[in-house]
C-alpha cells in the first residue's frame, strides 16, 4: 500500500509539473504575440505620417515636443533630450509651426521637464512667447490626451525620436487628433539603443491596453488657449 501511495504521488507530481510548464509556455506565447500585434498596430497607424526631411514637413500651427530629462541616470547629458530640442528649434525656425507645446513630467519638487525644455528652446532661438508648457505630460498617453482636451489641438506635429513618434501618432488617432511627426536624430550607442527599443516594445503594449480599457490621464484641468 505504501509503495502504491508513493507511486500515486509521483504521478500527480509529474502531471502537476507538466501543467505548470504548459501554462508557462502559453504565457510566453501570448506575451510574444502581444508584442508583435501591438507593434504592428502602432507601425500601421503611423504609416506615411512620420517625416525625417524638414523640407517635406507640412505646416501645422502647433508642434508637440515630448519631454524627457536633460540628464541620464548617471548625471551625464541626455542626447535624446538635446536632439529633441534641436529638432523642435529647426521646425520653428523653418516656419513649420507657429507655437511649441512642451509636454513633460513635473511630478516632484525639483524636477521640471517642461521648464528645462523651455529654457533650452529659448537658448536655441525660439521666442518664449511661442512656447506653451504642459506640466502634466507624465506619459505620452497623457500628453496626447491633454493636447486635445486641455490645449484644444486637433491637428499638430509631434517631435521626438522615430520610435516614440510612431506610438504618439497611434495614441493621437485614438483621440481624433490629426497628428504627423518630425523625427529628432536617434541615439545609436548600442547599449542605449537596445535598451530603449526593448522598452518601447513594452510601451506599445501598454499604449494599446490603455486605449482598449479606456485609461484616463492623471490630470486634465482648465482649458488653455493657444492663439
Amino acid at each position: 500500500m505504501e509503495n502504491k501511495g508513493q507511486e500515486l504521488k509521483r504521478k500527480i507530481g509529474r502531471r502537476g509539473w507538466r501543467i505548470v510548464w504548459r501554462l508557462l509556455l502559453l504565457a510566453v506565447i501570448l506575451s510574444v504575440l502581444s508584442l508583435i500585434i501591438c507593434d504592428h498596430m502602432v507601425k500601421q497607424s503611423s504609416k506615411g505620417r512620420v517625416y525625417t526631411d524638414l523640407e517635406e514637413v507640412p505646416y501645422r500651427k502647433v508642434g508637440l515636443l515630448l519631454g524627457t530629462s536633460p540628464y541620464t541616470d548617471r548625471g551625464t547629458p541626455n542626447l535624446y533630450y538635446a536632439r529633441r530640442i534641436e529638432a523642435a528649434a529647426r521646425l520653428y525656425a523653418a516656419g513649420k509651426v507657429s507655437y511649441l507645446l512642451v509636454s513633460g513630467d513635473n511630478h516632484r519638487k525639483g524636477y521640471n521637464e517642461p521648464e528645462e525644455m523651455r529654457k533650452s528652446l529659448v537658448a536655441a532661438g525660439v521666442p518664449g512667447s511661442a512656447i506653451y508648457l504642459d506640466y502634466a505630460g507624465f506619459r505620452t498617453f497623457d500628453s496626447m490626451v491633454r493636447a486635445k482636451k486641455v490645449f484644444g489641438q486637433d491637428s499638430l506635429i509631434v517631435i521626438s525620436q522615430n520610435w516614440h513618434n510612431e506610438r504618439a501618432i497611434y495614441l493621437a488617432k485614438t483621440q481624433d487628433v490629426d497628428a504627423i511627426a518630425y523625427c529628432a536624430e536617434d541615439v545609436m550607442y548600442r547599449h542605449v539603443y537596445l535598451k530603449n527599443h526593448l522598452r518601447e516594445k513594452l510601451a506599445r503594449v501598454k499604449a494599446v491596453t490603455d486605449v482598449v480599457f479606456g485609461k484616463q490621464p492623471k490630470f486634465l484641468g482648465e482649458p488653455v488657449e493657444i492663439p
